[in-house]
């Protein structure tokens, strides 16, 4: 504490006079806290003291503790060596006597076994000699497995004498054994009635030797037993293709009545199941050959039938054997059909046969193949399936090409007796010749994979491309086509297409039909490749197809837009035969305006019942990118037009615009009418903000175009003046006028498609910046639609005439300069 604390604190605790005389007590207070702190200090420096002291005398006791320690181990490890030396002099003579024991034992044993070996040589040699081979067959165990104890002493002599010996016992028994074998299937079955129990007997001989020798006797067996199948069916008479099936017959025969002889052979060495796998490669080896040295194409009735009566073998063989699932058969048995007349009678049975079984599973008979596998164990190493049947694969040709010409017959069948028509009620609005050929080329399909999964079934999927195809051609002859030729020319009628309301619903018919092919060709394509086998799935595709269909589709539609388009075409003569110039009064809509309208409610309502909202939708924007335009056109046809004819066009104008806008509510499909609306008005304002211009007064004329109509063309300012009936000298000063104004009326013969709604009064306000952005904004919205739908700008006929006189406007001479001069 600092001097200034010091005397705070002192203050503090006697602040008057007459408290010092607690000052005494207060002094004595203190001095009795000093003399306590400093015990406690001196207590705490004698403890100290004393624990390092103590420290030290415990770490010398520990250290001499770890010598004492030490010492004793060092004593225990000498008299433990000691020990063990005293335990191995002891013990030494015993281990003496222990090898001596274990060696003389050892040698016992293995001369009592030799004796036993000499033994049992020596009885199976007799045994060998008299044929007692169950007696043999034990007798084989028991030296095999004494010779087992003599493989450390292969080098001795004797042992090696023995071992020689017992080898030409079992070659002696071997070839007693095949020479048995070889009278089994001779007929002396049935007179020594011993000779099938001798023969059991040998098999017991045949497994106690090495497994070779099973395997080879049980292949000599085999061969033995097909010989004869060799001699018959290699001949003349049955070495062709129509004789398959005697061939699985005769088998099957084979085994049925060798059942009971076939019993002396153990069932482990599956003699039936491995003659079986013989007798297919065999079969297959023969149907190869034949099937090559054919001289013409083999008839498909034949051939098919071969192939099912196959397939049944190898699925009865599957069944018997394993290695696959059961699959029932279904039907009755085909008979034997004509060359030709009856090929597909016998297609169709094959068909009813095979549609509720498994298809059979590609498979090759190569030995190849085979060598990895485990051919004794049934089910385990080999499979039936295709084993044979695959052999037909690449002479399946004609298979293929008789489906392919009775799809297409049965597609023109189908296509002719087409009503086009569909029955009031019906909701699919499909024709019903594409549900039939679907239906057919299902049926086509479960017939031949039934037969097969490969190449064929690849092939056959070929041909449903080609009658689908061949379908879609159907359906797109099946549209109206336009007016062509020299008279189609001359009369303006050259690419118009007329439709009747029959053609109409025709049309939505093909339309509707064409996507149910679009949409079932790729279901087609999916079933297809999940059936068929990996390494082909891959090329299953029927884009190439859905494109044909995608292709009737827009046509359709098109050719839907030209026959509402052509109907019109008297009503747009209409309205220019008009006398818009001597008109004396305005007043209801016009009689071409009534007739527009009869012609949108008698074929919108129908064509929106028909089609999807998709193609509706389509079809709508097409024909607004069509009669907005050409309205606008039309009325540069008029000869003149009046102030008061003006307005009565006007009128009519806003009522076709009217009735176009109703057009989404008349086909009762509303969906994405909102963006229609938008662009009919925008079209429809074109034509108004037209018509407002001729309705302006000749001073301010060129104004009010270049506000309502800034992208208008010279032509098309020259062809309104004419109507406003202007004469020629009156038309130079107002165009020398216009011209001097600077840009703003482009000499391009291509209208504007579009520009903005015109004000409701026939003055022209001033033209923003704004507006203008509003103009080219809704143009270039215009343009890009119309290029999206794929319309040209030059459709109509009397667009090609524009087009042509303006591109011509500027020569010199031609037939069309005169037009300009007039």
């Amino acid at each position: 504490m600092d001097k200034s604390s010091a005397l705070n604190y002192i203050n503090q605790m006697f602040p008057t006079e007459a408290s010092l005389s607690g000052v005494e007590p207060l002094m004595q207070k203190i001095h009795s806290e000093i003399r306590r702190v400093d015990a406690g200090i001196l207590a705490a420096v004698r403890q100290q003291s004393n624990s390092g002291t103590k420290a030290k005398e415990d770490l010398a006791a520990a250290t001499h503790a770890v010598e004492e320690l030490m010492y004793k181990i060092r004593e225990i490890k000498t008299k433990a060596e000691q020990s063990e030396t005293m335990v191995q002099e002891i013990c030494r003579d015993i281990k003496k006597l222990d090898f001596a024991k274990k060696h003389i034992t050892t040698t016992i044993t293995a001369l009592h076994r030799l004796t036993m070996l000499v033994s049992a040589v020596e009885q199976l040699q007799v045994m060998a000699s008299n044929r007692r081979y169950k007696e043999a067959a034990a007798q084989l165990e028991a030296v095999n497995q004494l010779c087992s104890h003599f493989e450390a002493y292969r080098d001795v002599p004797k042992i090696t004498e023995l071992r020689e010996k017992f080898k030409n016992i079992k070659q002696i028994l071997k070839s007693h054994v095949f020479s048995d074998f070889s009278s089994l299937g001779t007929g002396k079955e049935t007179e020594e009635s011993n000779l099938l129990q001798q023969l059991s007997d040998a098999c017991l001989v045949v497994d106690a030797l090495e497994p070779s020798v099973r395997e080879e006797l049980v292949k000599n067996f085999c061969n033995r037993e097909l010989t004869s199948y060799r001699q018959i069916f290699e001949g003349a008479e049955l070495a062709k293709l129509d004789k398959t099936e005697r061939r699985y017959a005769w088998i099957k025969r084979r085994l049925r009545t060798n059942e009971e002889i076939w019993k002396i052979f153990p069932p482990a060495w599956n003699v039936a199941y491995l003659l079986c796998i013989q007798f297919c490669k065999l079969t297959r080896t023969q149907l190869v050959e034949i099937l090559d040295n054919l001289k013409e194409k083999p008839d498909v009735g034949t051939l098919l039938l071969a192939l099912q009566r196959t397939l049944e073998f190898e699925e009865e063989l599957a069944e018997r054997f394993g290695g696959g699932s059961r699959s029932s058969v279904v039907g009755t048995d085909i008979e034997e059909s004509d060359r030709g007349e009856h090929s597909g009678q016998t297609i169709s049975d094959i068909r009813k046969k095979y549609e509720k079984r498994l298809a059979a599973n590609q498979g090759s008979g190569d030995d190849e193949k085979d060598g990895h596998k485990n051919l004794s164990v049934p089910g385990a190493g080999f499979n039936f399936r295709g084993i044979i049947s695959s052999c037909f694969e690449p002479h399946l040709t004609v298979y293929v090409e008789l489906e392919e010409k009775t799809l297409m017959e049965h597609m023109e069948k189908l296509v002719q007796e087409e009503s086009w028509d569909i029955e009031e009620g019906n909701q699919t609005n499909i024709l019903t010749s594409s549900m039939q050929l679907f239906l057919i080329i299902r049926r086509s399909l479960k017939r031949c994979s039934a037969l097969t999964k490969n190449q064929t079934l690849f092939n056959l999927f070929k041909v449903f491309q080609r009658v689908l195809k061949a379908y879609a051609t159907k359906l797109f002859a099946k549209l109206p086509k336009g007016g062509v030729g020299i008279v189609a020319a001359a009369t303006g009628m050259d690419g118009q297409i007329k439709t009747s309301d029959r053609d109409e619903r025709v049309i939505c018919h093909i339309v509707n039909t064409a996507e149910y092919c679009h949409k079932t060709s790729g279901e087609l394509a999916e079933n297809v490749s999940k059936m068929i086998d990996s390494q082909l799935a891959g090329g299953v595709d029927m884009s190439e197809v859905q494109d044909e269909f995608s292709a009737v589709i827009t046509k359709a539609l098109i050719t839907l837009v030209h026959g509402l388009e052509t109907k019109f075409d008297a009503e747009m003569a209409a309205m220019a035969r008009v006398p818009w110039g001597t008109l004396e009064s305005v007043g209801d809509q016009s009689e071409y305006v009534n007739g527009i309208n009869m012609i949108l409610t008698s074929s919108i309502p129908v064509l929106g019942s028909l089609l999807s909202p998709v193609y509706f939708q389509f079809f709508l924007d097409k024909l607004a990118a069509s009669l907005g335009p050409r309205f606008y056109l039309n009325i540069f046809k008029c000869k003149q037009i009046s102030e008061t004819g003006a307005q009565q066009m006007l009128l009519d104008t806003q009522a076709v615009k009217t009735i176009l806008l109703d057009i989404p509510s008349l086909g009762r499909q509303t969906a994405g009418a909102a963006g229609y609306s938008k662009f009919v008005s925008r079209e429809m304002s074109k034509a108004e903000a037209l018509l407002k211009v001729i309705l302006s007064p000749v001073d301010s004329v060129a104004d009010t175009y270049r506000a309502l109509l800034p992208e208008g063309t010279t032509f098309e300012f020259q062809r309104i003046l004419d109507l406003k009936g202007l004469k020629k000298s009156d038309q130079q000063i107002i165009l020398d006028d216009l011209n001097k104004r600077g840009p703003g009326i482009t000499q391009s013969s291509i209208a504007p498609s579009v520009v903005p709604a015109a004000p409701s009064t026939p003055a022209a306000p001033a033209f923003t910046n704004t507006a203008l952005a509003e103009v080219i904004a809704s143009r270039e919205d215009v343009l890009t639609r119309a290029a999206a739908l794929g319309r040209g700008a030059a459709t109509t006929g009397f667009k090609r005439f524009l087009a042509l006189t303006e591109a011509a406007k500027d020569r010199k001479d031609g037939p069309f300069r005169k037009l300009f001069n007039a």
